[in-house]
Order: structure tokens, then C-alpha cells, then sequence
């Protein structure tokens, strides 16, 4: 019997792998555990529609990382901290400050998450940040800390 399966099962298929099994391990096994279901049209077509669907999905999502790394180009994101007579801050600069600042900048919309600070900032000055955007996409961002008044 051809079955596709639902979830991995060890030894036997992955996800979305159609593969010949013996009637009686479909029949009593992987059919009543919902492990995988029988390739029939109707089956076939829903796999079919969901494996596009998610294709389409992945498409607009890199396709949204890539914009925003183009509007990341040139961006110096502006950030006021206080700090001692020295100049090193009080606490540091977080991702979530950066990612809320590039927001109310200049409305571009990144999850803290995806921004890896090697260090943390705890200084005034110059510093570029790397940000994750998903899908082998990558970008800076210029962060310029500068004193609070």
C-alpha cells in the first residue's frame, strides 16, 4: 500500500515522503496513529496544495528579509543613554533597544531575537550590529549611542 506520511517515523519515512508499505503495517499501524494516510487523489492534491502553499509562504518571507536589508543600508540609528563622569553607561544597550529605536526611527520592523551583538554596548560611540534576517539574509546596523540630556 503507498501512504504519505503525516510525521517521521523512524526506520520507515520522513514527512511528506510517499513510500510502499506492507498493507498490514499501514492498516494497523501508521493509518489508526495518524502517522500517515493513504496516497489517493484526494490526498495526493491536499499534499500537493500545502507543499505549494508553503513554498509560496518561504518565497515572501525571504522576500521581506531582503527588503529589509535593503532599507538597512545607510540607516545610523540614533540611541540616548546616561553614563557616568567616564562615559560608560549605566547598564548596557540592548537588542531590544536597538530593535525599538529602528522602529520609531524609521518604521522598520525587526525582532530583537534577530539581532547578535558580539559584546554588549556599554560606551558612547560608533558601533555596527549584525542582524539575522532569516533565510541566509544578512545585514548591519549602524548603532550611534550618544549622550541623554
Amino acid at each position: 500500500m503507498k501512504v504519505i506520511f503525516q510525521t517521521d517515523v523512524r526506520g520507515q519515512g520522513k514527512k511528506g515522503e510517499m513510500k510502499e508499505v506492507s498493507d498490514g503495517y499501514a492498516r494497523n499501524y501508521l493509518l489508526p496513529r495518524k502517522l500517515a494516510v493513504e496516497a489517493n487523489t484526494d490526498n495526493l492534491n491536499a499534499f500537493k496544495l500545502k507543499e505549494k502553499a508553503k513554498a509560496a509562504q518561504i518565497a515572501k518571507e525571504k522576500a521581506q528579509a531582503e527588503e529589509n536589508a535593503r532599507r538597512l543600508q545607510g540607516v545610523v540609528v540614533k540611541i540616548s543613554a546616561k553614563a557616568g563622569s567616564a562615559g560608560k553607561l549605566f547598564g548596557a544597550v540592548t537588542s531590544k533597544e536597538i530593535s525599538d529605536a529602528l522602529k520609531e526611527q524609521f518604521d522598520i520592523d525587526i525582532e530583537k531575537n534577530k539581532i547578535v551583538q558580539a559584546e554588549p554596548i556599554k560606551n558612547y560611540g560608533s558601533y555596527e550590529v549584525k542582524c539575522k534576517l532569516g533565510h541566509e539574509v544578512s545585514a548591519v546596523i549602524h548603532v550611534m549611542v550618544v549622550e541623554a540630556k
